[in-house]
């Protein structure tokens, strides 16, 4: 083997999780055991989104090779990425190497276990390479430890992640500090615009705004502002509605706090096609959307009808087949649909239909859909809300958020605390993906709801326990 700065073994489940991530190494070497290719011919049969992944590998290692011929294989493949990806600088390519020579008897821990042969073809890659790094990349946290044990270099696959730290996450509002008129008193212009005010301010080096970010001044002087246009050395800023007044619901619900009112503002725009909702238990998500949703698919009718999904990821024991067409085997899953439901159809204002007829008819305009047959379907003019967005992998956010056809609007909304996604973690998560891939376009819109809204109990639930 050429030397190299480093050498990174890749194990099975990374490979799984992420298939191009075998180009994702820059100029360090790759080396895949036998025994993970074996683990991927076994994974490849199935439907799921890793039999794909595992799929999609094999095709990749198949391309390489048949590239390179087979009589590269001894000295390394360079790993030049296939057509239609571009991830890295072309000029930087380490080599792909595959186990060549089985495991000595010795090198093996306990019973022949997959993990135990990778770790003995790890070992013998070490002797043969003396002076070169040896890096094992594994989501297996298990794996980690016995290499560990070994001696072994291991790193969790972190090139998937969205942002370093989930405390960095972009949260859509930001306080001003107290001072903020005062500093651009030589520099602000004020109009009225079709009845919204307007200011334009010269922005500064740090202000760090994004397009459509929800800004405030706390206090007696309270003004809540959103970030209207960003121009060169100008920023527009806009006065923002203010749904806490009984004068001006959504649906029979007023806002509850200054996030819940920002997030009724980009609901309710129809600038806006992607609004993100971040928020714990409790904090009005699923209520504001359906709230919102409801005023612009019934009273405005911008929408045609709302589609509700969610990825159906279990907290408990699997319940096993559900009988029905689709939308019955999903109604399990859309209690949160049906507890919303109750409240927004037991307000006074309603217009004029009886209570049963009423949901009888927002029966009729809100569907049930499971996201399995999501793959090459359009949405036109309708108004589709993700619930618990946050067990999505980035290639599956990514997969819904392009179903979306002329006029339609997109809310992704979950909590990042409650993951029940094997292998997905607060930085992985695709909400927390798209939250921070769309935070520069003028047409989305992100806030995190902070306060629980739910009750005194579940409030005092989500800190203590």
């Amino acid at each position: 083997m050429t030397r190299s700065k480093r050498i990174y073994v890749l194990d099975t489940n990374v490979l799984m999780h992420d298939p191009t991530a075998l180009f994702k190494f820059e100029e360090h070497d790759v080396f895949i055991p036998m025994m993970v290719l074996e683990e991927l011919d076994n994974g490849k049969k199935g439907h799921s989104e890793a039999s794909r992944n595992a799929r999609q590998v094999s095709r990749f290692l198949n391309e390489i090779v048949e590239a390179n011929g087979k009589n590269s294989i001894e000295g390394g493949i360079p790993l030049v990425q296939p057509k239609g990806l571009q991830l890295r600088n072309e000029q930087s390519v380490g080599k792909l190497h595959f186990q060549l020579k089985p495991v000595e008897t010795g090198r093996r821990f306990g019973n022949v276990m997959p993990d135990n042969l990778i770790l003995g073809s790890i070992l013998q890659l070490r002797d043969d390479n003396p002076g070169i790094p040896v890096v094992l990349v594994s989501k297996d946290i298990n794996l980690r430890i016995k290499a560990s044990i070994c001696d072994i270099t291991a790193e969790d696959y972190e090139n998937d992640r969205a942002i370093d730290d989930f405390n960095l996450l972009f949260t859509g509002a930001t306080e001003l500090p107290g001072d903020f008129w005062e500093r651009h008193e030589g520099n602000l212009r004020s109009w009225t615009e079709k009845g919204r005010t307007f200011y334009e301010v010269r922005r500064t080096a740090d202000d760090g705004w994004y397009p459509n970010q929800f800004l405030y001044l706390p206090g007696d002087d309270e003004v809540e502002l959103k970030v209207a246009k960003l121009d060169g050395e100008r920023v527009v800023l806009q006065i923002v509605d203010d749904y806490r007044s009984s004068q001006h619901q959504v649906w029979g619900i007023n806002a509850r706090n200054r996030e819940q009112n920002f997030a009724f503002n980009a609901l309710m725009d129809p600038e806006i096609d992607l609004v993100t909702l971040l928020g714990t238990a409790g904090t009005g998500k699923t209520l504001l959307a359906l709230a919102a949703g409801l005023a612009q698919t019934m009273d405005v009718q911008r929408y045609r009808e709302i589609i509700m999904t969610r990825a159906t990821v279990s907290v408990g024991e699997d319940i096993g087949f559900l009988p029905g067409t689709e939308e019955e085997k999903m109604t399990p899953w859309m209690g949160a649909l049906t507890d919303n439901l109750e409240v927004l159809t037991h307000t006074d204002d309603h217009g004029a239909w009886g209570r049963g007829a009423t949901n009888d008819l927002l029966a009729s305009r809100i569907k049930i859909r499971s996201m399995n047959f999501m793959r090459g379907r359009t949405f036109l003019n309708r108004w589709v809300i993700v619930d618990e967005a946050q067990n999505l992998t980035p290639k599956q956010m990514k997969t819904l958020i392009t179903r979306a056809g002329p006029g339609t609007k997109i809310i992704c909304m979950g909590n990042v605390e409650q993951i029940d996604t094997p292998y997905l973690t607060e930085t992985t998560s695709g909400l927390t993906y798209a939250v921070d891939r769309f935070k520069n376009w003028a047409h989305s819109a992100h806030i995190t709801l902070r306060r629980g809204e739910r009750s005194r109990l579940a409030d005092y639930a989500s800190e203590v326990l």
